[in-house]
């Protein structure tokens, strides 16, 4: 039994003590702190010609020359250019590129006309990644990389032998289908160089705004910052500019940098996928997150440390009615404040505080059918909770509805805080301390909420910490440990330890591992989980061995467990080649897996399942896929999988046949059609579903979406039907309007949703929230819940 009554709290002062310990005592930080003495390669230097020329002397010339050679990492790539070069590309097609200071800010307007796009050349010569891998880009892309006291800028023109064919069909924030749907331009900036983390910007013809936070070389696709862009068609093509400020991106110290750079542009009618270092087709859409493939920029320098500061508070105000509540309640009003508070300890590691946290604007889960014995995963959508998110990822499970590792428990899943059977919980206050530590990834939260009794909820005290480690080039090693404390009793108690590994061998091999405790108040014993798996990943074949094991007895408070007291084994093969002499076919999929599940403690087999697909990916960025599945399932005990229909307890076999064709998202009308059927627990099942998105302009859209089940058991019959449809408007990149509308057959519900987001200032926004719920048991719709929000923000940086 693990020792209790030591917060994860506690353990965490101790470790940031000895982090901290060095640069306490004034020692130097970075490469120099190992060695003992500064590295011996030459910082090169070289003023330009034209002195008064719109571009700064001394940034111009690539390095700065008082930069001391011991504060900057080793180039881990060719040497930096020369001025006015500002690419050099060694015999692999690696890359270094130079940024060039600006004397004063740049006007962003997405025309490139200013003085200096006619001085300084531009980073050109992009390299396919897909289709032909390797060869150059059927299209030009001109990049320029500027800076000054404030900002990073980053200019891109993208021409086109056909501008007519360019596709540019969504203007929304953060919204996948800037990538999916159409032309667009990326960056990701590793600024701590460090080959694995970084800062993702999206942009398309349109201006659209997408970013993301990359860890470990996963997404996290909700982290949001403060940056602008503008974009401009021209005859042949279209172009935009970008502004970064400094104080939106975490780096090491002030001063001269050496950050990594990925840069991609996707030409959508061709499906042309190019970078500006060679990658690997094997990584597919995932490329730009693999940061050890980027290349370098130099030249760079950051303002002296500021005070790094930001606070947000915000106000709300709120009619809800709600007829369910042990007090049913109309038309109460409300209103209430609060504040984030954000102060950069450093210039990597940053502190957040929240008083009396909200989220009264974040948009409701979709819903889905759910018609097994284990729990659904809804991902996290609160501000709050989704900024360095990636930090607390443990076991190399992605922190969103992964449907490759359903079964990987997840010991850190911030939905478990402020949420309490369907119902928010008030957040007192939670603070949080994130970023990077010399060669540490960082992670310490703790969340006070209080007692809510219409949630059923008492008053608890929340904590996480997680300290990674980078190891070798691209590997990583780490801990976590997360404890729940209920203020009242404790029989809620719970506290979670684990260790994990990850290493990355090659290009195309990973090898991933951990091993968890659990220990929970009022329980005998402790719950123990663990995994290895290995993965060979490359573009033509591939294979994934895997062994997980979660123990009866395993139960993070503060993560997600989908299935406990399993044993599971598994195997996957796939070939995958690439034909290229075909007109219309550009990739065939063959894949196969075997499944094996036995129970934790005992030799009894509770799945048993093969399964294998054949899919077809066209040039045109359409898919069709061929399943079959055959599954051997043993249920423990019987369980309800619909109102009023069990399925009782015992050994049943399946068999499942379905297919799929999806309309690439550049298409007006896209999405994907898929239809199954077999056996289902001695009866039939057919399922059809259908999701998509109606794009008739950038600024109007709509996602139906259609999940349409026919079920038929010895002992009953039943449908398990989900309708929903998404409107969105979207009249600037910073002003939106969507509108979601549910409906659960099998629940009789009805619920809609009105949600107007505002931007009025980068980072600072305006919502007004309406939404409803029904129920459609009755010939008349009754209403059963409808609230009404108003909520503004304010961003104020010092």
């Amino acid at each position: 039994m693990m020792r209790r009554g030591w917060p994860a709290s506690c353990a965490v002062a101790l470790i940031m003590a000895v982090l901290a310990a060095p640069s306490a005592a004034g020692a130097p930080q970075g490469p120099a702190l190992v060695s003992g003495k500064p590295p011996s390669r030459p910082v090169p230097s070289e003023a330009p010609d034209g002195a008064d020329d719109p571009v700064d002397a001394q940034g111009a010339s690539g390095v700065a020359v008082a930069v001391s050679a011991a504060a900057l990492p080793p180039i881990d790539g060719p040497a930096p250019p020369f001025a006015p070069a500002v690419i050099n590309r060694d015999e692999r097609g690696r890359a270094t590129i130079r940024a060039v200071r600006l004397e004063r800010p740049m006007r962003v307007d997405g025309r490139l006309d200013e003085e200096f796009y006619g001085i300084v050349p531009p980073i050109t010569d992009f390299i396919q990644q897909i289709p032909n891998e390797g060869a150059p880009s059927t299209e030009p892309t001109e990049v320029w990389v500027f800076y000054d006291d404030e900002n990073l800028y980053i200019a891109v023109r993208c021409s086109d032998s056909h501008p007519e064919r360019i596709v540019a069909n969504e203007r929304r924030r953060d919204n996948g289908a800037i990538f999916a749907g159409g032309d667009n331009f990326t960056i990701v900036l590793d600024t701590f160089y460090d080959r694995r983390n970084g800062f993702f910007f999206q942009t398309n013809p349109v201006g659209a705004i997408r970013d993301q936070a990359v860890v470990s070389g996963q997404q996290l696709e909700s982290w949001n910052t403060v940056w602008d862009v503008k974009a401009d068609r021209f005859a042949n093509g279209w172009a935009a500019e970008i502004v970064i400020p400094f104080k939106s991106v975490r780096y090491r110290r002030s001063g001269p940098q050496i950050w990594g750079i990925n840069l991609r542009r996707i030409i959508k009618w061709k499906n042309e996928f190019a970078t500006l270092t060679p990658v690997s087709a094997s990584f597919g859409t995932g490329a730009m997150y693999q940061l050890g493939l980027a290349a370098t920029l130099v030249g760079l320098e950051t303002p002296a440390q500021s005070m790094n500061l930001e606070m947000k508070p915000y106000g709300l105000s709120s009619v809800t009615t709600d007829r369910t509540a042990p007090a049913p309640s109309r038309n109460d009003v409300t209103s209430t404040a609060g504040f984030d508070f954000k102060y950069g300890l450093t210039r990597s590691l940053i502190a957040d505080v929240t008083v009396n946290t909200d989220f009264a604007q974040v948009e409701e889960d979709l819903q889905q059918v759910n018609l097994t014995r284990f729990s659904l995963f809804f991902p996290e959508k609160r501000d709050f909770f989704l900024e360095g998110q990636g930090i607390f990822g443990f076991g190399s499970r992605r922190l969103d509805n992964d449907a490759g590792a359903q079964d990987v428990p997840i010991l850190f899943f911030s939905r478990r805080i402020g949420l309490s059977n369907g119902q928010s919980v008030p957040i007192i206050a939670g603070a949080r301390l994130t970023g990077k530590a010399g060669p540490f990834d960082v992670g310490l939260l703790n969340i006070q909420t209080a007692d809510d009794l219409s949630a059923g909820a008492t008053a608890t005290n929340f904590s996480a910490m997680r300290i990674k480690r980078d190891v070798l080039r691209r590997s990583s090693i780490g801990i976590i440990a997360t404890e729940r404390l209920a203020s009242a009793g404790g029989g809620d108690s719970n506290l979670a330890l684990g260790a994990d590994a990850s290493l990355r061998v090659s290009d195309d091999v990973t090898v991933h591992g951990y091993y968890a405790r659990t220990s929970t108040a009022e329980r005998d014993g402790d719950g123990a989980s663990y995994r290895g798996r290995f993965d060979y990943a490359a573009d033509r074949y591939g294979v994934a061995l895997e062994h997980l094991m979660v123990g009866d007895l395993f139960n993070p408070a503060l993560g997600f467990v989908r299935r406990d007291g399993f044993r599971r084994s598994t195997a996957t093969a796939r070939f995958s080649p690439r034909l290229r002499q075909s007109r219309y076919i550009r990739k065939l999929t063959g894949q196969g897996t075997v499944d094996y599940v036995t129970a934790d403690h005992a030799a009894t087999v509770e799945n048993r399942s093969v399964d294998g697909s054949f899919g077809i990916e066209f040039h045109n960025g359409d898919q069709a896929a061929l399943r079959y599945g055959r599954e051997y399932e043993l249920l423990p005990s019987g369980f309800a999988v619909a109102p009023g229909v069990t399925v009782p307890a015992g050994g049943y076999v399946s068999h499942d046949l379905g297919a799929s064709y999806s309309r690439a998202q550049q298409r007006k009308l896209s999405g994907q059609l898929s239809v199954s059927g077999g056996t289902f627990y001695e009866g039939t099942k057919y399922t059809a579903t259908y999701s998509g998105r109606l794009g008739l302009v950038p600024r109007f859209s709509v996602e139906p979406a259609v999940s349409l089940n026919w079920v038929t058991l010895p002992y009953a019959d039943f449908r398990a039907q989900v309708f929903s449809a998404r409107l969105s408007i979207t009249p600037t990149t910073r002003l939106a309007v969507s509108s979601l509308l549910q409906f659960i057959g099998t629940a009789h519900t009805l619920s809609s949703s009105l949600r107007l987001r505002w931007e009025y200032i980068p980072g600072s926004e305006l919502f007004v929230v309406y939404s409803d719920g029904r129920d459609t048991s009755r010939a008349r719709p009754e209403l059963v819940n409808r609230a009404l929000a108003v909520k503004v923000t304010r961003l104020v940086r010092f």
